[in-house]
């Protein structure tokens, strides 16, 4: 019986012509229509014996390159089965190392500018306890802190790990999303780096250490390991450091405290600064919080802590005493803000820290604040005497370095530096940026009026300066207030300020733009008002300050510390004719130098006429810029104390002793005779 012929559609699309193939092609073509069926047939079964049909059979164009579903998930199943295998196998060859072992951690050395040893700092401050001596309610705090699921986890975060090699790809902060275990078994058998491989060591460890020791050894490890900052290993000596008790005898809001310490002692503890304070409090009432979240703690307990738990003081180790503790804090802070290396990291040793600060001129200055403070105050004698800080700082102009600093009386027993922080008002010290900013003002108009002249010569020019109608050479000579008021006003006190951030002092600093703020409100440290007095030495060019010249670890240098270069604050001619004044402001106050000529300087003071809590001097010569304060503050009240009868009746409120400071350090200072005698200059 012959079978129907296949019904195709014609060239129209229509299927009801039917034709036979004798009848529509000749036996060639058949035969050719025969041949490629063939063809198909074959190529089908070779393409089924293929073990990977890839590329594709029976596909054109650019789906013949697209794998198949079947493909792709064999390729995934293979893959993933021969990582676990390859996971699996480092895992089983990996061996939990030796601990560190304390007493072989270096300690980081800090050079003076010469190359001789100032200090080394490396002692490790840490007594390890038994978790049974630790509060349970301070490990509650720490584990709500740092790993909720610390009891129930398998020890890593693989989330935490990945985002960690993200960025130290990018090259940003790795810190953080580390659980309780891999912290532990960082600080035990690990170094600090931060690199993909110590990460890859850290979880397979971490693995390890998971599956072979209790959760509770691990726990114990961690504390006596952990970085509480002050110089502070493990939680026996953290509590010592913030509380003066053992760990044992610590209670739940203290527990909480230490707790929040953890994540970053520069940041959380208390003491260093308002900033700190505020983040230490908020943290400390989040774990509480948390523990309460989590179970741990109940309401009622919880609402128990109210009353933030304020940590004694910070103290220094005795090898840091004297002036050696405040250079030590702000070659640290220097190198925080610049390189990125931590507290920690600096504790952990191998450094080699090269600062700026010369010896001679660090003794020099120290020599004539105490000179001072012994002849003219009298604390036991004149209450008005008791409780007065000095801080000073010297910083070559050329390039920035500060080469001597004045904290306090002794590092270890007034921890604040008092040369390196803000909290006292500069008062008339301010005044040269004021006058400064008038002057800029005032020279723009120039341009101005230069650029669109008009040939009648009765217009008045476009913009007037202010000294047209005052004479700021004169008020800030005399000390008066009331033009630097009226010219803050006219000339806008953003442009103020703007200028003087430019000039060096920090945005922070600054006070609220209100009328007093031209007459010197701002609370700017030592180092950087005698930073910012350099740009009327170098025609108007600042500097940022810098306190270290070169680091290096176990011999090779680190990165990031490249010398800070000179920035355009001020025009030259505004430098100058402020300049002028401030010579005329040294002469006054200082007198000519001891047995040599007088050395052109630039310096700026409070008079008589403030009434500000301060008293400052501020002197500037081509080879140093130092400036002194004083003022009185006592640890219990958070305002300075009054300088009213400070030294007595004739002391100007105290403004008459840091002339006297920056007088003796700088004969001591510099040689003599370094320039040849100029005197005072007129104004211009």
């Amino acid at each position: 019986m012959r079978l129907p012929h296949k019904r195709r559609a014609d060239r129209t699309g229509s299927p009801d012509a039917v034709e036979s193939p004798d009848q529509s092609e000749g036996p060639e073509r058949t035969r050719r229509r025969a041949g490629r069926a063939k063809n198909r047939r074959r190529a089908a079964r070779k393409a089924r014996r293929r073990p990977i049909d890839f590329p594709r059979h029976g596909r054109r164009g650019w789906r013949r390159w697209m794998p198949s579903w079947k493909l792709t998930s064999g390729l995934f199943l293979l893959f993933a089965g021969a990582l676990t295998g390859l996971l699996t196998a480092v895992y089983l060859k990996v061996e939990i190392p030796n601990a560190h072992d304390s007493a072989r951690r270096q300690a980081t050395v800090y050079y003076w500018a010469d190359g001789s040893r100032m200090v080394s700092v490396g002692d490790v401050n840490r007594q390890d306890v038994k978790l049974s001596q630790v509060p349970d309610s301070v490990q509650r705090a720490v584990i709500a802190a740092e790993n909720a699921d610390f009891y129930r986890d398998s020890g890593v975060s693989v989330t935490g790990i990945g985002r960690a090699a993200v960025n130290i790809v990018k090259g940003d902060e790795t810190q953080g999303g580390s659980t309780i275990t891999q912290q532990y078994v960082k600080n035990t058998y690990l170094s600090q780096d931060q690199t993909v491989e110590r990460k890859i060591k850290e979880l397979f460890l971490s693995l390890k250490v998971s599956n072979r020791r209790p959760k509770t050894e691990i726990l114990e490890g961690y504390l006596n390991t952990s970085w509480f900052g002050r110089d502070a290993y493990g939680v026996q000596a953290a509590s010592y450091a913030y509380y003066g008790i053992p760990a044992k005898e610590l209670n739940p809001s203290q527990g909480a405290l230490l707790a929040a310490v953890l994540k970053g002692a520069e940041s959380f503890d208390p003491s260093l600064s308002a900033g700190n304070h505020e983040r230490a409090e908020d943290r400390w009432s989040w774990i509480l919080d948390r523990q309460v979240s989590t179970g741990t703690m109940s309401a009622e307990e919880r609402a128990k802590y109210t009353e933030f738990p304020e940590p004694k003081p910070p103290v220094k180790p005795t090898s840091q005493a004297g002036q050696i503790g405040y250079l030590v804090d702000i070659a640290n802070k220097y190198l925080k803000s610049r390189s990125g290396i931590t507290g920690k990291e600096l504790a952990s040793g191998g450094y080699s820290v090269h600062t700026t600060f010369e010896k001679d001129k660090v003794l020099a200055l120290t020599k004539a604040v105490e000179q001072v403070r012994a002849d003219r105050l009298d604390p036991k004698n004149r209450a008005d005497d008791e409780h007065v800080q000095v801080g000073a700082a010297s910083i070559r102009p050329k390039d920035g370095a500060i080469v001597a600093v004045y904290g306090g009386s002794d590092a270890i027993e007034h921890f604040t530096n008092n040369a390196d922080t803000s909290g006292v008002p500069a008062a008339s010290a301010f005044k040269p940026f004021v006058y400064a900013a008038a002057l800029e003002k005032e020279l723009e108009g120039r341009e101005r009026s230069a650029e669109s002249a008009d040939p009648d010569p009765l217009k008045p020019a476009p913009i007037r300066a202010p000294m047209a109608s005052m004479n700021l050479h004169s008020a800030l000579v005399d000390s008066s207030h009331t033009p630097f008021v009226e010219t803050g006003k006219k000339i806008g006190l953003k442009k103020v300020k703007e200028l003087a951030v430019a000039s060096g002092l920090r945005e922070e600093s600054m006070a609220k733009l209100e009328p007093t703020f031209s007459i010197g409100t701002s609370t700017p440290s030592a180092v950087r008002l005698a930073s910012a007095y350099t740009t009327f030495v170098n025609e108007g060019r600042a500097t940022e300050p810098y306190s270290v010249s070169k680091i290096e670890r176990n011999g090779v240098a680190v990165d990031g510390l490249g010398r800070p270069k000179p920035r355009r604050a001020m025009s030259s001619e505004a430098a100058s004719i402020v300049g002028a004044a401030l010579r005329q402001v040294g002469g006054s106050a200082v007198g000519p130098p001891k047995d040599r000529p007088a050395a052109p300087s630039w310096a700026g003071k409070t008079g008589p006429n403030d009434r500000m809590n301060s008293a400052w001097f501020i002197g500037a010569t081509p080879d140093l810029s130092t400036s002194v304060a004083m003022f009185r503050t006592k640890p219990d009240v958070p305002q300075l104390l009054p300088m009213q009868g400070v030294g007595g009746p004739d002391a100007e409120r105290g403004s008459a002793f840091p002339p006297l400071i920056w007088k003796a350090y700088n004969e001591a200072a510099v040689p003599a005779p370094p320039y040849p005698a100029d005197g005072p200059q007129d104004r211009p």
